[in-house]
Formats: structure tokens, C-alpha cells, sequence
């Protein structure tokens, strides 16, 4: 892939960042904040992520196993959670090429439906297996995700930004 002009090369990132940002997400969404509608889903963002960036070593069977998770410590309908991380997964994956040569910005606009949707299929599969509607301040989750893209983009490439060593020998 052409790197678009301006853009630094990156660094590898580590299995172990990806497993540790994927841990502290899955820990913030394990918090007691069941009660608030509105409370963006970080693990969904963080995998939605490394789904884009890292397809290769972030897939849709490790997004399923954190779906898992989050049903059981929910007491949701099991599969509920990780039916939508994998597709997010998914989704993010099959465009990720794509999404790579935008700004975080409108990143984060493109990822917005994908959030939405996420967060739709959620509520439908719920409504289908006879539970309540949550109300429509859930529609608050995915907003909140799409503004914190470039904030997650920025702190989880942070590690792979290279340092401005200026080499006449290197033409990069």
C-alpha cells in the first residue's frame, strides 16, 4: 500500500499491546455500568481497532471468546455480544484497506453506522429472545464511540510511531 504523503511509518505493534489494550478494555466493560444506556462500548472499540489495523493477528475468533465473555458476566443471551463483535470484526476487517487512507476523523465517521449497527443488532437480538427495550438513549453508546475513534487511534498507535531518525543512507 502507498502511504499517503505526511504519514509516518510505523513500527510492528507488539502481540503484547494488543493483548493488554484488549484486557483493559474487556476490564472496562466488566465495570458495574449496567445501568447506564449510554455508556459506549470500549471493548467493541478497541477490537473494532485492532481490527482494521491488525487483522492478521485480531480476528473474528478472538473478538467472538471476548463476545463470550461479556455474555456471561452480563447474563445476557449468550452469543448475543459476540455474534456483533465478530461481525464488527468483520466489517472492519473487509474495509480496512479502505478506511486506512482517511484521517481519524472521518474514521470515525465511516465507523459510526458500523456502530450503530453494532448496537441495533444488540438490541433486536434482545427484543427477539423477549427482553425489554432499553430506550432510546442507547442511541447515545454509538455517538460516544465514533467521538472517542480518534482518541483511541492516537493512544493505540502511540507505541508504534517511529522516532525522526534522520538517515542520508535510507531513502525512508
Amino acid at each position: 500500500m502507498i502511504m499517503p504523503r505526511g504519514e509516518q511509518l510505523l513500527l510492528p505493534a507488539s502481540p503484547w499491546f494488543i493483548g493488554l489494550s484488549l484486557f483493559l478494555a474487556l476490564v472496562v466493560n466488566l465495570l458495574p455500568t449496567s445501568n447506564w444506556i449510554w455508556m459506549p462500548d470500549l471493548l467493541l472499540l478497541v477490537l473494532a481497532f485492532w481490527g482494521i489495523h491488525q487483522p492478521q493477528r485480531v480476528g473474528m475468533g478472538v473478538a467472538f471468546f471476548l463476545g463470550l465473555l461479556i455474555d456471561v458476566q452480563q447474563t445476557a443471551l449468550l452469543g448475543q455480544h459476540a455474534l456483533v463483535y465478530a461481525l464488527v470484526v468483520f466489517v472492519g476487517q473487509n474495509s480496512s484497506r479502505r478506511l486506512l487512507w482517511f484521517s481519524s476523523w472521518k474514521q470515525a465517521l465511516q465507523m459510526l453506522p458500523v456502530f450503530f449497527g453494532a448496537h441495533l443488532l444488540q438490541v433486536l437480538i434482545r427484543l427477539a429472545a423477549g427482553g425489554i427495550f432499553p430506550g432510546f438513549g442507547l442511541a447515545w453508546a454509538p455517538v460516544l464511540e465514533s467521538l472517542l475513534w480518534p482518541v483511541a487511534v492516537a493512544v493505540l498507535l502511540a507505541p508504534q510511531r517511529r522516532a525522526p531518525v534522520h538517515d542520508n543512507e535510507r531513502p525512508l
